[in-house]
């Protein structure tokens, strides 16, 4: 699957924020490309010629191969960031909104598992103020995590030594889903959240929430 066949359903157009539709393409073209090859191995005249354009045309839209990098990494990590905070906040007892967190994390990052391989792994190839960046937002993406096992542990529902490090783990766990995620599998999206919700909540020492907490729904089953 391509970044540009990454659709959710029920969401809009993948990158549909980037405009003008050169400048969407030239960001698809680039996803693929860095998920392929990886950043350093990939050339603007690569990334161009997947957007069926010419190496000049990608300068009109993005001054530099780093900057088109970035601004990938930018929207992946705020919908990332967006997906955790949304759990976090939303209803219910820590334990239901810890798995509603990572059934959403994992159903994104396996869903957009080709683009999320580039926003996840290619963080060292940025530039220091851009890097400095993106860092920030994985540090609240860590503090969105822990505050939900910290408010667990807090009323009596998680059983959890070292919060900042299991914090970690969790992330780690969701993230690499984007490495091994096939669209030919044998499990969906849905089915890969539910799977991790699961394992998560047994690390943190909690029973699994039941079907009808939030964030349930039919593609959970096991």
């Amino acid at each position: 699957m391509s970044a540009a066949e990454e659709t959710p359903g029920g969401e809009d157009v993948p990158w549909g924020e980037v405009t003008p539709e050169a400048a969407r393409r030239l960001l698809v073209a680039a996803v693929e490309a860095f998920a392929e090859r990886g950043y350093h191995a990939t050339t603007t005249r690569d990334i161009a010629g997947r957007a069926g354009m010419s190496p000049a045309a990608l300068y009109i839209h993005y001054k530099t191969k780093e900057e088109l990098l970035h601004r990938i990494s930018r929207i992946g990590h705020d919908k990332a960031l967006e997906i955790l905070r949304a759990a976090a906040d939303g209803p219910g007892t820590a334990a239901e909104r810890l798995a509603d967190a990572v059934r959403s994390f994992v159903r994104w990052h396996a869903e957009r598992h080709t683009t999320a391989r580039v926003v996840q792994y290619e963080l060292d190839a940025l530039g220091p103020e851009h890097r400095a960046e993106i860092v920030e937002l994985r540090r609240q993406s860590d503090a969105t995590v822990r505050r939900i096992i910290e408010e667990g542990v807090t009323a009596g529902e998680f059983d959890v030594p070292d919060v900042s490090g299991t914090a970690v783990a969790v992330l780690s766990l969701c993230i690499d889903v984007s490495r091994w995620f096939n669209v030919r599998g044998r499990r969906t999206p849905d089915e890969v959240g539910a799977l991790y919700a699961g394992l998560v909540l047994r690390m943190v020492g909690a029973r699994e929430p039941s079907a009808s907490g939030p964030g349930a729904g039919a593609g959970q089953k096991k």
